[in-house]
């Protein structure tokens, strides 16, 4: 887990800082909904708005396949997250849409975002996103997908 601001991308792996860079420039607080591709399958963003929810009503989610850049663009938002391999009771994998959930993590850590900050979860990392910090809030934020594989090339 990494966090920053995203005027901010020293200390990044350059594949990191790229993804974070071309997600900004298409000006994703202007977005609709949905999923915009950036470099295919490869690279893409989930531009997402929501209410945050308390944790006891959210399950954690894992990758295998994807870095998750979590950026919040409006709103406050807390992560609770872990170090891999402290996710439990964990349910089936879902390979297609690279994701699976679980009820606990062992260890948690938590993380308060306002807007224009971002945090970094890498395979294996169980992350809780969208909780209450205050008060149950609409939030506007983006994921940003990395596939995990580019950072070896």
């Amino acid at each position: 887990m990494m966090m920053g601001k995203a005027s901010v991308l020293s200390g990044l792996h350059p594949v990191l800082a790229e993804a974070l860079t071309q997600a900004i420039a298409a000006w994703p607080q202007d977005k609709a909904p949905g999923r915009y591709e950036l470099q295919g399958d490869d690279i893409f963003m989930n531009v997402m708005t929501f209410a945050t929810q308390p944790p006891e009503q959210k399950k954690a989610e894992l990758h295998e396949q994807y870095i998750d850049i979590q950026l919040l663009l409006a709103g406050e938002e807390r992560i609770l997250y872990g170090v891999a391999g402290s996710a439990r009771q964990c349910e089936e994998r879902h390979v297609e849409d690279d994701y699976q959930l679980c009820s606990a993590i062992d260890g948690m850590q938590r993380l308060d975002l306002k807007p224009g900050m971002y945090a970094i979860f890498v395979p294996g990392e169980p992350h809780k996103p969208g909780c209450v910090v205050k008060e149950s809030e609409e939030i506007k934020k983006v994921v940003v997908k990395v596939r995990a594989t580019l950072l070896d090339a």
